[in-house]
């Protein structure tokens, strides 16, 4: 039965997953889980650290079936929102009835991939109906890759979440292609960052966590806090042994936020390009 009761917003996750082993997985996938990380798991962490709401993204090895991914929604309708995949063709009362439900935008995950032609016209009409929604285009990219994609999306008018930092590697540090664009995307006020994956960024626990204070400094300076939301990505896929919610709990204390940013990051950001 829906959980429609109010719940006071004490902190919003910005990105996790929830999904079962026993779910038909795209053919096309770089990873197989081998575990159920379910919504009242999910739950349990967020009530463990003091957070009350949290956006679910449709993880890449479920492709387009957002079935399960819908499903969480109506169990919890006022807690959470979600980003989903979907082909380009996806009619505009389909994703008219996911945005009823609670659908704020669509993922594209292009880690391993070619990047697309955005001038294609069946590009053109998606990202229209996108606009339409005032859903944004979540992009999960490789660093060196976010000037070009950035170029052919920003003048569809939508908005853009950037996962992860961008995928930066630490070791390269802030001189590395691409990250010197995403600083420059700051003040169109049309892109948003997810200060998420620290312990995804390439390097040493410690060579993570100091790229990751270095950048959150450039970018706050750049976008403002209130173009920058904070993420878990729980359940932490392929780092499963080696990282929980305290881990990247603890990482978010270690970057040393001041109190006004760690608002804007876990409540006032993504209040507002969430819709909570």
């Amino acid at each position: 039965m829906p959980d429609n009761r109010f719940t006071p917003i004490t902190g919003i996750d910005s990105h996790a997953h929830v999904f079962s082993r026993q779910l038909t997985l795209a053919t096309a996938r770089r990873y197989t889980p081998g575990y159920d990380a379910t919504l009242e798991q999910y739950l349990g962490h967020l009530h463990a650290h003091g957070l009350s709401h949290g956006v679910l993204v449709q993880p890449s090895f479920l492709g387009t079936d957002n079935r399960y991914l819908l499903d969480a929604l109506r169990q919890a309708p006022q807690r959470l929102r979600a980003v989903v995949v979907l082909e380009r063709d996806a009619s505009a009362a389909e994703m008219g009835d996911m945005a009823r439900l609670g659908v704020v935008g669509v993922r594209l995950n292009l880690m391993g991939q070619a990047l697309p032609d955005f001038s294609d016209t069946a590009w053109r009409s998606f990202f229209g109906r996108i606009a339409e929604l005032d859903w944004h285009v979540e992009l999960h990219a490789p660093m060196a890759d976010l000037p070009v994609l950035l170029r052919q999306l920003i003048p569809f008018g939508v908005k853009l979440v950037i996962d992860h930092f961008g995928r930066p590697d630490a070791r390269l540090g802030l001189d590395q292609p691409g990250f010197a664009e995403l600083i420059e995307g700051g003040p169109g006020g049309q892109v948003w960052v997810k200060v998420s994956g620290i312990y995804r960024l390439a390097a040493t626990d410690q060579q993570n966590l100091e790229f990751a204070r270095a950048s959150l400094s450039l970018l706050e300076q750049s976008f403002g806090p209130r173009r920058l939301v904070w993420g878990s990505d729980w359940p932490h896929t392929q780092h499963e042994q080696d990282v929980d919610f305290a881990t990247v709990a603890g990482q978010l204390q270690a970057l040393q936020c001041s109190p006004s940013l760690m608002h804007a990051l876990t409540v006032q950001a993504p209040r507002e390009l969430f819709g909570f």
